[in-house]
């Protein structure tokens, strides 16, 4: 089930009007995965085929330079109308004018955040596990990025797999978004998005694969056949309830 048909009685209020449409593709950029590709052009290659928010996520690189980089991407990412979060940075999303900021569970919180930022900007936060998750909607938060969803290498966090199981548990009972991230690929993705995620993030699917611009356009395939199943659910049902 979509993540709008999975809680009906959803509010207008419960996520960032920036947000969406939904399913929606994010992709992580930076780290080592990266190579000597510029965070510039594979932010092109990314919101050129159609993803919806880009997050610049790099660990070792000093504030100057990572205000200087989001500031590219920001605009490659305005120009076709998708978003840029920094990771973990808070200041660098401040100085950039970034779309927001996602941060861990140990890294600054999120209502910290919000305060830095302002009511305008987009607060994401790390979970893995329905606990963390209703901690977060509590701070307020506007998604959050549940995982990892399957078995990963970049990122490693100590977590086992949740699957869509849990995919499915934290998108019922959680009223925000939820972006399914950790081993995804245009595969594995079709059973996140039948559990209730508002999308997902993509880190090494994106940034290995041979062509990073097929790789979008593989994930919107699915992403298309998703959401094309449910609106024929959603006529059949419709025409169901007409015969009755």
């Amino acid at each position: 089930m979509a993540w709008w048909g999975a809680r009906p009685s959803l509010s207008s209020d419960s996520r960032h009007p920036k947000l969406g449409p939904f399913p929606a593709l994010y992709v992580i950029i930076g780290g080592p995965l990266r190579g000597t590709r510029s965070h510039t052009d594979l932010t092109k290659a990314a919101v050129e085929e159609g993803a919806q928010l880009v997050q610049l996520r790099e660990k070792g690189l000093e504030a100057k330079d990572l205000v200087r980089i989001a500031r590219e991407m920001r605009d490659v990412c305005h120009e076709h109308g998708a978003l840029l979060i920094v990771n973990d940075r808070v200041d660098v999303a401040f100085e950039a004018d970034a779309d927001g900021v996602h941060v861990g569970q140990e890294d600054i919180s999120p209502e910290t955040a919000r305060v830095i930022l302002g009511p305008g900007k987009i607060v994401g936060v790390s979970v893995d596990n329905l606990a963390e998750a209703e901690e977060a909607a509590t701070a307020g938060v506007d998604y959050v990025g549940l995982g990892p969803v399957y078995a990963t290498s970049t990122k490693d966090c100590g977590v086992l797999p949740c699957g869509a199981s849990l995919v499915k548990e934290v998108a019922t009972r959680v009223r925000l978004p939820v972006f399914g991230i950790g081993g995804i690929t245009p595969e594995n993705t079709l059973p996140v998005l039948q559990a209730g995620a508002a999308g997902v993030a993509v880190i090494s699917a994106f940034l290995t694969a041979p062509d990073p611009r097929q790789a979008v356009r593989a994930f919107l395939e699915v992403f298309r056949v998703f959401s094309a199943a449910g609106k024929a659910e959603a006529e059949a049902n419709n025409t169901t309830k007409h015969l009755v």
